[in-house]
Order: C-alpha cells, then sequence, then structure tokens
C-alpha cells in the first residue's frame, strides 16, 4: 500500500454522503492540485446526468462508464484531488488503478448521516432507506480493503495524504504505524532515548534492531556525528530508519536515511513541538557546516510522520516556548491564531498546514518559500552564536525583522506579545556574514519572505542592503 500522496494522485472514497466531493475541492486548493469529481467527469463525458445513464444503461451499464472514465482520470501524469462515486471501488480493474496511481482515502461517515445527506439528492440508490443502509454495510468492507488511510475531516485527509499519524497514544501503536515489515534502527537523541526509548522499542517489537544514539539540539547535525551513524549502521534496503527525537534528530536521521545505500526509508516520531509543528514534516533533512545552518542535505520524504502530543507533556517550559515560535509562524501564515488553541489541536493544526504546503511544493520551488517566515534572519543569528542558540529564540527575533520589514505593525506585536522576543549577543559581522550565505539568496542578495497580512505572505523579495542590516541589527545586543 502506498504510504502518502507525493507524486500520486490523492483519490478520496467513501459511500454516498460521505463528502468526497465537498472536501475534494477544498483539498484540491489547499495542496494546489487540479480537482475531479469523476461523477460530474462521467456526466460531462457521457452527455447526461448519473440519474439519466441509470435510467438508460442499469448500474451495470453505469459501472462500466464509470470504470472507463476512472481509468483515464487516473493514467494523468499530473496527479490530481479525485472525488470517486461511492460504488467506484467495486470495480476489481479500478482498485488495480487506484494501488498502482493513486493514495486513497476512505472518508468515515456514519450511516445515518450518509442517509440524511443523500436522501436530499437525486441519486438514484438513494430513494429508500432501508435499501441503502444495507448497501451500505455491504460496501464497507470494499472500502476499506481498497484504503491506505482513513479521514473524517480536511485537515485529517491532508495529514493522511502526507503520511502523518496525529493521535495520543502513538508511541505505544508503532508496530502498526511504521511501515513495511524489516529491520528498524532507532536514531535518537540520547536524553529522547532515556524517557521514551523502551517504550518505542517494546512497540516494535521484532523488527527493532539497535538504537544509535545522538547529541541533543543542533550538535547532533555535525558531519562527525553523521559519519558516526553511517559507520555503525547495518541496515539494508529492506529495512527502516526511525528518528526518535526533536527537529534536529529527525533533521540528521532523515539525512543519513537520504544517504545510506542511496536512500532508504525512515520515520520521522517528533518529540518537540518544534519537531511536531514544523521540523519532522515535509522531507528536508540536513546537517550543518560551521559556515551556515542546514547546508548539506536532501529532500527526502519520511514514509511516515508519527506524532504523539502525549510527549510534550515531558518537555520543559523552554522547549515548549521554542516550540510555540514555529506554531505562531504557522499561525500567522494561515491567518488563524492558533496558538490560543489546546496544545493537541495546535499541533494538528499546524502539522496540516505544513503538510499541505509541502505537498504542493515538495521541492522548494515556490509557494514553500513562505515556511522561512523569518528564518533568513534566525539562521544568521544561529550561525553567529556558533548554534548555541535555541531555534524558537532565534525564530522569534527573526519574525520581528521580517514583519517590521514587512510594515506589519499587528503581527509584529503578536510575536511579542506570546514570544517576548529579546536582542541577543552575538558578533553583527559574523551574524551579517551568515545571512549572505543564506540558501534563498540569488547573486549573494538576500530573498525575503514578507507578510502583508495575517494569511498573506510573499516569497523572494528584495529590499535595500542597508534596510536588510538595519533589521538584522536591531535583534543583537549591544
Amino acid at each position: 500500500m502506498a504510504s502518502h500522496a507525493l507524486g500520486r494522485h490523492l483519490a478520496l472514497t467513501g459511500f454516498m454522503g460521505a463528502g468526497k466531493s465537498t472536501f475534494g475541492a477544498q483539498v484540491a486548493r489547499r495542496l494546489g492540485r487540479g480537482f475531479i469529481d469523476l461523477d460530474r467527469q462521467i456526466e460531462a463525458q457521457a452527455g447526461a446526468t448519473v440519474k439519466e445513464l441509470f435510467a438508460r444503461d442499469g448500474e451495470a451499464g453505469f459501472r462500466a462508464i464509470e470504470e472507463t472514465v476512472a481509468a483515464s482520470v487516473l493514467a494523468a501524469a499530473e496527479p490530481a484531488v479525485v472525488a470517486l462515486g461511492g460504488g467506484a471501488v467495486l470495480s476489481a480493474g479500478t482498485r488495480e488503478r487506484l494501488q498502482q496511481r493513486a493514495f486513497t482515502v476512505l472518508l468515515d461517515v456514519d450511516p445515518g448521516t450518509a442517509w440524511e445527506r443523500a436522501s436530499r439528492t437525486a441519486r438514484p440508490l438513494a430513494a429508500d432507506e432501508d435499501a441503502f443502509l444495507a448497501l451500505f454495510r455491504e460496501r464497507r468492507p470494499v472500502y476499506e480493503e481498497t484504503a491506505d488511510a482513513r479521514a473524517r475531516d480536511l485537515d485529517g485527509i491532508v495529514l493522511a495524504a502526507a503520511g502523518i499519524d496525529v493521535q495520543a497514544g502513538a508511541l505505544d501503536l508503532l508496530g502498526e504505524l511504521v511501515p513495511g515489515s524489516g529491520p528498524i534502527e532507532i536514531i535518537a537523541d540520547a536524553t529522547v532515548a532515556g524517557i521514551h526509548g523502551v517504550a518505542v522499542q517494546l512497540a516494535l517489537g521484532s523488527r527493532d534492531a539497535s538504537t544509535h544514539e545522538v547529541p541533543a539540539g543542533e550538535a547532533a547535525k555535525a558531519i562527525a556525528v553523521l559519519d558516526r551513524l553511517w559507520r555503525s549502521l547495518r541496515v539494508g534496503r529492506d529495512g527502516m530508519i526511525v528518528a526518535l527525537g526533536g527537529g534536529c534528530t529527525t533533521d540528521l536521521a532523515g539525512f543519513a536515511a537520504a544517504t545510506w545505500m542511496r536512500g532508504i526509508p525512515w520515520t520521522a516520531v517528533p518529540t518537540t513541538l518544534v519537531g511536531q509543528v514544523d521540523a519532522a514534516i515535509g522531507g528536508k533533512t540536513a546537517v550543518d557546516l560551521p559556515g551556515g545552518k542546514n547546508l548539506v542535505g536532501a529532500f527526502h520524504w519520511p514514509a511516515r510522520v508519527v506524532i504523539d502530543p502525549g510527549t510534550l507533556d515531558t518537555l520543559p517550559e523552554a522547549e515548549l516556548r521554542n516550540g510555540m515560535a514555529e506554531a505562531v509562524k504557522t499561525g500567522l501564515l494561515m491567518g488563524s491564531n492558533v496558538w490560543e488553541l489546546p496544545l493537541a489541536e495546535l499541533v494538528r493544526r499546524c502539522a496540516s498546514f505544513k503538510a499541505a504546503v509541502c505537498l504542493g511544493d515538495p521541492h522548494d520551488r515556490g509557494p514553500r518559500n513562505q515556511l522561512n517566515l523569518g528564518h533568513t534572519f534566525a539562521h544568521a543569528l544561529e550561525a553567529a552564536a556558533g548554534y548555541d542558540l535555541p531555534h524558537g529564540e532565534a525564530v522569534a527575533l527573526g519574525l520581528l525583522a521580517a514583519l517590521r520589514l514587512s510594515g506589519n505593525d499587528e503581527a509584529v506585536a503578536v510575536v511579542r506579545s506570546e514570544l517576548g522576543p529579546k536582542p541577543v549577543r552575538v558578533d553583527r559581522e559574523a551574524a551579517w556574514a551568515a545571512l549572505a550565505r543564506d540558501k534563498k539568496s540569488v547573486g549573494g542578495v538576500p530573498r525575503l519572505v514578507l507578510l502583508e497580512k495575517p494569511g498573506m505572505p510573499t516569497w523572494g523579495n528584495e529590499a535595500p542592503a542597508a534596510d536588510i542590516r538595519s533589521a538584522l541589527d536591531s535583534l543583537i545586543a549591544d
């Protein structure tokens, strides 16, 4: 079964009234993909409504047309979001094409709700409630057999499409959630290994082959640490790396997976707020060099991201504040005060937003650039501090600089009230030199992400060098 919808069609299946057409259009907009409603496509090609086709050709005749149109839609090279008709997966040929070409999400709906919705339409098979409910029970096993994942709402669909599972207690379910059946080598932050390592090993059972402990924080993303990992890994291409820890651990482990044997699958299990709302999502992996952060890396989408918000219960308050900077950034990009939500819901909303952006632009060539709001300045400060500055503190300061250059006083006030960043002591010239080496620079000129207003980011912006230098200097204490 497919692990995610990267490079595949995203097909929505489920019974009549599950919301496939409504959710499909919404998901397509979030992913920047085309949307195809299979029933509407059939009607356009046949020149008749579904009800008319049922009356003219009977259900068998309609299913034959449906299979042909589905085959054409799924054969298209450009990944789209496809809302399947309720009976489309009855065709063995369509099920096979879905397995080959799509990631299929089953939209869960209870039978009473499905009947309430469908009975108000002109659907041919929604005329009698008893027959409708019997058909619901009959088709359910086929839907479950066909689906790669299940969801009930918009965020759930996006998360499933990205291969992300967010649920309390997920750590204990890793044996079911980590794809495949081969051996697993765990790469874990030494501190996190002491807290959650045994639970993870027990959950993985016989698949657990070994654990490699790495330093906590940015120290993990050193070439020397990566070299030690390369020398100690034994897993083959039939196996899997599981990254357990914060964003630095998932960055390192993901890059190790991308380069080991020219690339093996990996699963991210982020245990910090930074990791759960941002760092572990989207397939960016990297290590640092003395001259800059994340300068050596690869795009390597995880086979699965398993997020258990319960792991945040063990985090020190400072680490939660660290992660809140990324949550505030995400909320500003969304135009939503997600930082006011309960922590578990905040994680789910932020993870869904980033997943949608990254699925739509997996290699950071366009809209994904928005996720760097504040990060050009943050990375410069981190490099100048010798990576001894907490990432969240750097991001909070970077947001201030970017939002001031945006002329967005409203968002500046949010950052000040929610994060309270204070200038840091670093070498000004070292920070300026690091900023000039930013990966988004073109011809040595930084390209900035700005925010016109919450929910309206722009990227690829130039600004006078003097203004950028002034904004950077304002973040540095005398």
